[in-house]
């Protein structure tokens, strides 16, 4: 009986999701890694806040996948430049928070969801290859920054200050805790 079953029904994780479910995983996506965004720490020696959402944004690429993970980072900027209050709390908001200090963060965001989901979807599932994923991720993420700081300071030692020295061992952390928990929870979200 149970091997009819599972002829007729086939495997549960191969089903495709339905456009429905798509796109309630996407919003509710983007409505996390707003939610990571506005637990913010400001510092008063940088103007780019400590700040959750880049773990939000990778665990979101790990667990979702590279194309959905994009999806929801695109539809979070939108939400962001519309006025929604989804970016950290210290910024600007909207559009002027796209441009501001943290603006390169913020742009590569669809791309370090992409990356780090494109990445792990080609791997083992395991903890090294999803950290592994994280930190290729982290890397593109701190390339566009540190260069928008870069154009907004005129100075690259300035930019490397204000945007990547104190936050090292904090992303570290971050990759850490993305990495296991999409290990341990990613795989019902994932696409097969």
């Amino acid at each position: 009986m149970a091997k009819t079953a599972e002829v007729s029904l086939g495997n549960i994780e191969s089903w495709p999701w339905s456009l429905a479910t798509q796109v309630a995983m996407v919003v509710s996506a983007s409505l996390f890694v707003a939610v990571c965004a506005r637990v913010s720490v400001p510092l008063p020696f940088t103007p780019v806040p400590l700040s959750l959402s880049n773990f939000g944004v990778l665990l979101v690429g790990l667990t979702m996948g590279s194309r959905r993970g994009f999806a929801a980072l695109v539809l979070y900027l939108m939400e962001g430049a519309s006025g929604l209050p989804v970016f950290s709390h210290p910024g600007l908001g909207g559009v002027a928070q796209l441009l501001g200090p943290t603006g390169g963060y913020l742009w590569a965001y669809p791309l370090v969801a992409f990356t780090a989901g494109w990445i792990w979807e080609r791997t083992d599932k395991t903890f090294a290859r999803a950290a592994f994923a994280g930190v290729a991720a982290e890397i593109l993420l701190f390339a566009s920054g540190l260069t928008w700081l870069a154009v907004l300071t005129h100075s690259v030692a300035k930019a490397f200050m204000f945007g990547l020295y104190w936050f090292f061992f904090a992303e570290i952390i971050k990759v850490l805790f993305a990495a296991a928990l999409s290990t341990r929870f990613g795989r019902g979200f994932r696409a097969r």
